[in-house]
């Protein structure tokens, strides 16, 4: 039985524009490569992996959930992280 294949999401140009920017920053690229291997991260994994100031993370990744490419999730205190796949695709 065949399933039906989900519309492949489009992007606008102001999209496009705000993912090119969000990509052009080679330290924001990596936090989204090391992001796009798990299945979730947590924002502490993060600030392990990479030794910049929680400030200046969190600026990367609130640039990354603008530009559509991960999705944060609040759970209490800490923040998980996961790839956008479909916009990825997209």
């Amino acid at each position: 039985m065949a399933t039906k294949a989900e519309p492949r999401k489009t992007l606008s140009p102001r999209e496009l524009h705000t993912i090119a920017r969000a990509l052009a920053d080679p330290g924001r690229f990596g936090i989204l490569q090391h992001i796009a291997a798990e299945a979730c991260t947590a924002c502490s994994d993060l600030r392990t992996a990479f030794p910049i100031s929680a400030a200046t993370l969190s600026h990367h990744l609130k640039e990354l959930v603008s530009a559509g490419l991960i999705q944060a999730e609040r759970r209490g205190k800490f923040l998980d992280v996961t790839f956008d796949h479909p916009t990825w695709n997209a």
